[in-house]
């Protein structure tokens, strides 16, 4: 099954820019999915279990490394990139 996400992160710190970017890096890092970015979220889009393990591995990496964080994300059934 694919599965199509967008995903806005919200760090709450003053150095946002960091935490934003460090976290789009590491979804990059994961095989198989495409991401697009902009400026206001960014969009998965691959497996489903494939673009669930990442989001589980990341969100915990920016956890992890920025602490307190806030993610907004939609999930969509299908492959829907543009």
């Amino acid at each position: 099954m694919k599965l199509t996400v967008e995903i806005s992160k919200y760090p709450l710190q003053d150095n946002y820019i960091d935490a934003i970017q460090g976290f789009i890096d590491e979804l990059n890092k994961a095989p198989n999915l495409h991401v697009i970015t902009n400026t206001l979220s960014t969009q998965i889009f691959g497996d489903y279990d494939d673009v669930m393990a990442a989001l589980q591995s990341c969100i915990r990496w920016s956890f992890e490394h920025y602490g307190k964080v806030v993610f907004v994300c939609k999930f969509l059934h299908g492959d829907l990139r543009p």
